[in-house]
């Protein structure tokens, strides 16, 4: 820490109850009194560097009594006029950081200038402020104790020059000075330079390293301190960075919500004072204005704890509100246990705030339409080779997280239809590569509200495509007794069709391989390669008979399938096999003519016998 020693004479004054007495052993001829101090000091050192002091003795002059001023109004109060005190004397003194500012504003209060002698008390603290706007440090001890004098600091442009100089040396760290160790000044000369004394190096590493720093600063400071980086044009990631280190230091609520797995790597001490739920509803609003109107420009976990807390302190409804957006923008980076928001609201009709996820979807939705409407046709082509092996697209992702979503909100009572509907709804049907989270969210609602009627059954079934359920949701749904019996006739309908069409592509592929065998077999003998050849003739035989394994399996899958649809409906069909039989046996058999050889039993000519045969088979 940069300090400069004035004075040369040893200590005079000494502290007696609440008086501060001097020892040069003249008796004193005037009081200062400063809130419950008092100073019993001499005139002269006093009026000989003070303008306004000479003027109050020149008021208050009096012969034969002590003469009593009062300057509770002094900047810095009696710590302050102790050490101007000491200056007047010519009593060794030493000006810091943690000084010079309550100084230079108690002597620009008494009027300490060059005119009351020469390298006056004002001269001294000025120069000493400039000299330190060069070191990080020194200035932040300085912008620090501006509090304690702020309105005099302000006249005095003291706190503006300090965040200024603060600010540059953020947005440049090679201008930024720190005091070091002799060890490390050793081991490196050459990066650092001494003044008054003082080892000094001029190295910051990361972005971040001024994230603690700043974060030690009050919020009115550290306002002005990040207003005057966006005013600097500096990066809105580093500032959006500060804003959610300085809100995790002073916002216990945030912290508190942090699980051990989140892999934050702050880390902060515990402060004896926890500010009221007040301070940190006052804090919250104002970093999320001071948030950068970038997308993504904070961490969306963050901007989720953050919402959670602003709602548990009511903040005001334009904070939550723009959060919310916020949010919406990069909602695909959001993980499912931090939409979990409890529901504080005064109705409280759901567990988790419902509302506050279908307004951060719709957020969503807005900003991926124009994404939407210009590549919705090349997602739902990459989704059909995809296969659905992995999430293609922010949508794809919120899909799926609002399917989860729906999985933990549907085990409540008091979620009513048409609000699952309306969030699982605002998800395009391309988005979804597979039904079956959204099916599963349904199963679990049926489960949670067993009195619904079959029309609402069948209204909710509605929410997911029979045709886009795995192999297992397919199985699960099949034999499913909460879905309505037209709902599984149309999972085992759609099933069985992916089937036969799986089935027919095997059959063609074992085609195109036998084909290619025979292709690669004549290719062998013609550039004489039997190695090479036999290899691949084993490799395709294996092939071809792991896909006869497949579709046998194929077929016994649809086998029983068939067998389960023949159970359930059997009840139908049953009495119409019945009607059909009873019709078949009630009808009339044709009639039928038996004509024996009439040559044998009577004598008629060949030629009336051939007659009667026409007309017997005319007959039949």
């Amino acid at each position: 820490m940069a300090c400069l020693k004035l004075g040369s004479k040893s200590e005079v004054l000494y502290l007696d109850g609440q008086n501060w007495l001097c020892s040069t052993g003249l008796p004193s001829d005037v009081i200062i009194e400063i809130g419950e101090t008092s100073f019993h000091l001499h005139k002269f050192p006093l009026i000989s560097r003070s303008e306004v002091l000479e003027s109050y003795m020149k008021e208050l002059s009096c012969e034969n009594e002590k003469s009593v001023m009062e300057l509770h109004d002094l900047p810095g109060g009696a710590k302050a006029f102790l050490l101007v005190a000491k200056f007047c004397y010519g009593v060794k003194m030493e000006l810091n950081p943690s000084n010079v500012v309550i100084l230079r504003c108690a002597a620009e209060y008494l009027q300490m200038t060059e005119d009351y002698g020469e390298g006056n008390l004002i001269l001294h603290t000025e120069n000493f402020i400039n000299h330190i706007f060069g070191y990080w440090t020194d200035t932040l001890k300085a912008l620090k104790t501006c509090e304690e004098v702020l309105p005099f600091a302000e006249e005095l442009h003291i706190t503006s020059r300090c965040i200024h100089s603060l600010v540059v040396k953020a947005a440049d760290p090679s201008l930024a000075i720190w005091p070091v160790s002799s060890q490390s000044v050793a081991q490196s000369p050459e990066d650092a330079e001494m003044w008054n004394g003082i080892s000094l190096t001029s190295k910051a590493s990361g972005e971040d390293w001024w994230f603690g720093d700043v974060s030690s600063l009050s919020l009115p400071l550290y306002k002005r301190f990040i207003q005057g980086s966006s005013a600097r044009r500096m990066r809105p990631e580093r500032i959006a960075g500060s804003l959610v280190y300085y809100a995790k230091k002073h916002i216990p609520l945030l912290v508190n919500q942090s699980s051990s797995h989140n892999g934050n790597s702050f880390a902060f001490k515990s402060t004896p004072s926890t500010p009221c739920e007040a301070d940190q509803r006052n804090l919250i609003e104002e970093i999320v204005e001071l948030l950068p109107n970038e997308k993504s420009i904070a961490p969306t976990k963050f901007l989720l704890k953050i919402l959670r807390t602003a709602i548990a302190l009511y903040a005001n409804s334009h904070c939550c509100a723009s959060l919310e957006k916020r949010i919406g923008a990069q909602l695909d980076d959001a993980d499912l246990e931090d939409l979990l928001i409890p529901n504080i609201g005064y109705s409280m009709e759901t567990l988790y705030d419902i509302d506050c996820v279908q307004r951060m979807l719709e957020h969503f939705m807005i900003v991926e339409h124009d994404v939407i409407d210009s590549t919705s046709n090349d997602i739902e082509e990459e989704m059909r080779l995809v296969g659905g092996s992995q999430s293609i697209s922010p949508m794809t992702k919120v899909a799926n997280l609002v399917d989860g979503f729906l999985s933990e909100v549907a085990p409540d009572v008091n979620v009513k239809l048409p609000k699952f509907q309306s969030l699982a709804t605002v998800i395009p049907d391309y988005a979804r590569i597979l039904d079956d989270g959204i099916y599963r969210a349904i199963d679990i609602y049926l489960k949670a509200h067993p009195w619904m009627t079959d029309s609402e059954k069948e209204q909710i079934c509605r929410l997911m495509n029979c045709q886009k359920l795995s192999l297992e949701a397919s199985t699960h749904a099949a034999q499913n007794e909460r879905l309505p019996l037209r709902v599984v006739v149309q999972v085992l309908f759609f099933e069985q069709l992916k089937l036969r069409t799986s089935v027919a592509g095997w059959f063609f592929a074992s085609d195109n391989l036998e084909s290619s065998q025979n292709l690669s077999g004549n290719l062998a003998l013609i550039r004489n390669n039997g190695n090479t050849s036999h290899n691949n003739n084993n490799n395709s035989i294996l092939a071809f008979d792991s896909m006869k394994e497949r579709v046998a399996e194929l077929e016994k899958e649809c086998l029983s399938m068939k067998k389960e649809l023949e159970k359930m409906m059997k009840s139908k069909v049953s009495w119409n096999l019945i009607f059909k039989k009873l019709s078949c046996r009630l009808m009339p058999k044709p009639y039928q003519v038996k004509v024996s050889n009439p040559c044998r039993k009577s004598k008629i000519s060949p030629a009336s016998a051939t007659q009667m045969e026409e007309k017997a088979m005319a007959v039949k």
